[in-house]
């Protein structure tokens, strides 16, 4: 089974006074405006291509370690993950430099030791952090809370 997902941005103006937009072919995401300022000022109500990039990684990484909770026999009441890139200047550019999820989990039936060996497995084997390793440092903190 192959899967394509499209999204679609148009850009107008120079870099610094442009702006633009990215539109998802789903429909599952609003229509959302785009622009520098929002890439390193962090004003509302505009995203950036880094929290596009934080929210796949987050929804990605939830779906990995359901998977292997799952498959541990210890499916998850509820899984709260937040996904943070951090983009940075990267000699004469810039970059994403590092990607980290936080993971809170609830549980029943799993050892905290046992949770934080199947979230770094889903961390290994999502699909958003394969597509970034080598190149964005991956960090995680995983945790168990009480229900």
């Amino acid at each position: 089974m192959t899967a394509r997902s499209t999204a679609e941005a148009v850009w107008e103006n120079d870099l610094a006074k442009g702006s633009g937009r990215v539109r998802f072919e789903s429909g599952g995401i609003p229509e959302s405006p785009v622009s520098w300022a929002a890439r390193i000022e962090r004003g509302p109500g505009k995203t950036s291509p880094e929290e596009l990039l934080a929210a796949a990684h987050a929804a990605c990484f939830s779906m990995a370690l359901a998977a292997q909770l799952g498959r541990n026999g210890t499916p998850p009441r509820r899984l709260s993950v937040r996904a943070t890139a951090t983009f940075d200047r990267a000699g004469e550019g810039w970059k994403v430099t590092s990607m980290e999820l936080d993971a809170t989990g609830i549980v029943p039936g799993v050892e905290a030791s046992r949770f934080e060996e199947l979230a770094r497995a889903a961390k290994d084997g999502c699909p958003i952090s394969q597509a970034l390793r080598g190149n964005v440092e991956l960090r995680l903190t995983a945790r168990l809370a009480s229900a």
